[in-house]
């Protein structure tokens, strides 16, 4: 069989890079290290514990998130729809070691000086192949852990945004050019983001003095659009009605990603403190008030309860608390899950939202859901000038200018590199891919056995 060059390229990049590892200079000492880094002294072993442990959870919820996914597709679709999750494990982890740590939390690169400094993304070469990535503690980002084991947490979060994005166009993206666009999200919208809202002297987070504790604003508004410029430019599927294949699958990877956003929103409080046992207690306590309004509200509109729909509501709501899970107490994160699952609900089920083939309503919950937790951590969040409720309409203000930046930001750039990835290979399969099914037309893998296999002709 005759192997295309799209794939040949794919090989020949991977072994660069790899090869490209095996002879970098390893560099640990300079004065940079000197005055950045702290000493071993000011490690401390609950932190170090806690965030290996939260490292574990957030990597758990990928996996979590492909059978969350792969069970609400159709039959022909499931394998497909669960490695496009999968498969971040490998791509994102090899970006972020070669450049995307470093653009997200690498040298700031801004304008300013002193205290009025804003960066917009870090210096690609700062960390490249994690230079003085290593068992000291940074001063600035990680003052009680090995700046290596905050570099692996930030990983993880890195991973699981493209994911999210999968079930906005499951069912007909072409798995070549779904590789080409996570590489190109990864780099060019989740790190800067993170960079602007995360890093000390990010201009969103210092200047417009956004909110977002565990990545509200970083992974689920950015995927959330990213999902939508998705499904603009795709378009829809042929067939859009399927019947969700496996819900237990689906319970399965709930289950997954509720256990694993304990260490997504506790384990951004950094130590083992008091704020991460808050956070474990906001994020658990939304989630189970989203749940509960979402089938209630199911009912009351003549719908009925649903292991899916419980499913998703309980999704909601941990997307929802995300960005306040430290800055809230436990009675008003039963709000944020209560009110972003009405909200959200009411977007996936509106006539408006049907016009669009946002195949798992990625947008409604994940989009939808990231913008009411920005707002109503700006209304909510404890501390002096930290919200409407405790520092006045300034505050709000300066987070909502925020918020439509974000999602200008995240829509109209994604939407540019769907457009970008289409020229260099089609987003779409064929027709007769579409037809067939992902899982064979693009990996030769079915969940019916009586299904045959396709050799001739190759379908990408």
């Amino acid at each position: 069989m005759k192997i295309e060059r799209r794939w040949i390229i794919s090989f020949i990049i991977i072994s660069l890079v790899c090869i490209t590892g095996a002879f970098w200079p390893t560099v640990t000492e300079n004065n940079y290290v000197l005055s950045e880094f702290g000493t071993l002294d000011q490690i401390v072993p609950a932190d170090v514990a806690w965030m290996l442990t939260s490292c574990c959870l957030v990597l758990i919820m990928t996996p979590g998130l492909s059978f969350f996914y792969g069970g609400m597709v159709g039959k022909k679709n499931v394998i497909s729809t669960m490695l496009q999750s999968f498969i971040c494990l490998g791509v994102v982890t090899l970006l972020w070691v070669t450049v995307g740590f470093s653009l997200a939390f690498g040298d700031p690169v801004g304008f300013g000086s002193g205290e009025h400094f804003y960066s917009f993304f870090g210096n690609p070469t700062t960390f490249a192949f994690m230079d003085y990535v290593n068992i000291l503690p940074h001063k600035k980002l990680a003052s009680t852990i090995p700046f290596m084991l905050f570099a692996l947490f930030q990983m993880k979060f890195a991973i699981i945004a493209p994911a999210i994005i999968t079930g906005s166009f499951a069912e007909r993206v072409r798995f070549i050019s779904y590789l080409i666009f996570i590489s190109l999200f990864t780099i060019f919208i989740y790190a800067p983001l993170c960079h602007a809202v995360w890093y000390p002297t990010g201009v969103l987070g210092s200047y417009f003095g956004v909110k977002d504790f565990a990545g509200g604003t970083v992974v689920h508004m950015s995927s959330g659009f990213a999902a939508l410029a998705g499904v603009l430019v795709l378009g829809k599927r042929k067939n859009s009605q399927h019947i969700p294949t496996n819900i237990p699958f689906v319970l399965l990877g709930t289950g997954m990603l509720w256990f694993g956003w304990f260490g997504f929103n506790a384990g951004s409080a950094l130590a083992a403190n008091g704020t991460a046992a808050m956070a474990f207690a906001t994020t658990t306590t939304s989630s189970a008030a989203a749940m509960l309004t979402w089938v209630f509200f199911d009912r009351m509109n003549g719908r009925k309860v649903s292991a899916l729909g419980a499913c998703i509501g309980a999704v909601v709501g941990l997307v929802a608390i995300t960005p306040a899970a430290g800055f809230v107490s436990v009675p008003e994160s039963m709000f944020f899950g209560f009110v972003t699952a009405l909200v959200s609900n009411s977007v996936v089920n509106c006539s408006f939202s049907k016009r669009f083939d946002d195949t798992l309503d990625v947008f409604a919950c994940h989009g939808v859901g990231g913008i009411m937790g920005m707002i109503l951590t700006a209304i909510f969040a404890h501390g002096e000038d930290a919200s409407l409720l405790h520092g006045g309409w300034n505050v709000f203000g300066h987070h909502m200018m925020a918020l439509v930046l974000v999602s200008i930001f995240t829509f109209f750039g994604a939407y540019f590199l769907f457009k970008v990835t289409n020229f260099i290979i089609p987003l779409r399969v064929s027709e007769e891919s579409e037809h067939i099914g992902l899982d064979l037309s693009q990996h030769d893998e079915t969940l019916d056995p009586k299904s045959k296999a396709i050799t001739e002709p190759h379908y990408g």
